[in-house]
């Protein structure tokens, strides 16, 4: 029977049939094509501002490193990209614990890219992890799941991964240890507010927490952010210049520190250190010229310009995206 008699019989059925036919279509449909699945969604943040700023090429090529830098990570966890639609990605993988190493792996990677890369071109991705039933053929995948797994991404910040409670049911202890209830949370074209955590993907024992500054005696907390600025200029044009600025009580002195001095660049291995005036600035008593490179790790001391000393210590601080370097007195 092709489809016109098939679609014919259908004419011919009763009220009654027809229910009986349409209860006995969605249990085919389950029983064939339903399936739990991980479910990611990846969204490059400030696609549209880079594009406009460096062109529809450069762009292009950032978009080409997204799909990228997912494929060679979603090969080891035996997922796949399903969809990509400009700066997002959809992805399918086995499980809600593959689904949290892939993102563990891709947000690592792209921080390895992103050392050698200049601020304005560096990448930084939105990211949500879902676990759910989905419709599937083994291309195409479907569902409520798949709305909500992109809705999920779409409520992170920038460089955090965001996962419902249902996928963080399913994770490893380990890895459970490594995430945050964020609460019932509104996402946009939901009308009931979900529960979501953010998993901490970077290994903190590889960086340090906060920088004492010895001569003042000021504690501060280093922000999480990629590329985190050092030097003695608070805001200029009206906007922060610095994320931990650096001043003495004696003007003489701290004009000796440059008005931008240093940056810390965060990769998978540390942050590194990334002299960007001619200041004189030592590590661990070496002098590290502009354009060298350091590893700093807890327990490193930078000085600089022979008139301030900074001592980075151990310890896990989390300061948001944007915000401004906390101080604390004392040690």
């Amino acid at each position: 029977m092709d489809r016109e008699e098939l679609y014919d019989v259908f004419e011919t059925m009763s009220l009654a049939d027809v229910i009986r036919l349409q209860d006995h279509l969605s249990q085919l449909l389950r029983r064939r094509f339903g399936r739990d699945l991980g479910l990611i969604f990846t969204d490059i943040v400030g696609s549209t501002k880079y594009f406009n700023q460096f062109g529809d090429e450069a762009g292009r090529r950032l978009q080409q490193r997204h799909i990228d830098t997912l494929e060679e990570v979603l090969a080891r966890h035996g997922g796949r990209i399903v969809d990509t639609a400009g700066d997002g990605a959809f992805c399918a993988v086995p499980s809600a614990q593959s689904g949290a190493l892939t993102l563990i792996d891709v947000m690592n990677l792209v921080d390895e890219q992103n050392v050698n890369l200049e601020t304005p071109h560096m990448m930084h991705l939105r990211c949500g992890l879902h676990w759910g039933q989905v419709l599937t053929n083994g291309e195409v995948v479907t569902g409520d799941s798949v709305n909500l797994a992109a809705r999920i991404a779409g409520s992170a910040r920038i460089d955090e991964i965001r996962l419902s409670r249902a996928a963080f049911t399913e994770l490893a202890n380990t890895h459970r240890l490594r995430c945050r209830p964020l609460g019932a949370t509104e996402l946009k074209g939901l009308t009931k507010p979900v529960d979501l955590f953010t998993l901490d993907w970077l290994d903190h024992s590889l960086f340090p927490g906060f920088v004492y500054i010895e001569e003042t005696g000021q504690k501060i907390a280093l922000p999480n952010k990629p590329t985190i600025t050092f030097g003695r200029l608070g805001l200029h044009d009206g906007i922060s210049a610095n994320d931990i600025v650096l001043t003495l009580d004696d003007p003489t002195q701290s004009r000796q520190i440059s008005r931008w001095h240093f940056e810390l660049r965060r990769s998978p291995k540390g942050y590194v250190l990334r002299p960007v005036s001619r200041g004189r600035t030592e590590v661990d008593g070496v002098v590290v010229e502009r354009g060298s490179e350091v590893p700093i790790a807890a327990g490193s001391i930078v000085k600089l310009s022979r008139v301030i000393t900074l001592s980075f210590r151990a310890g896990h601080s989390i300061v948001d995206e944007g915000a401004r370097a906390t101080m604390f007195a004392g040690d």
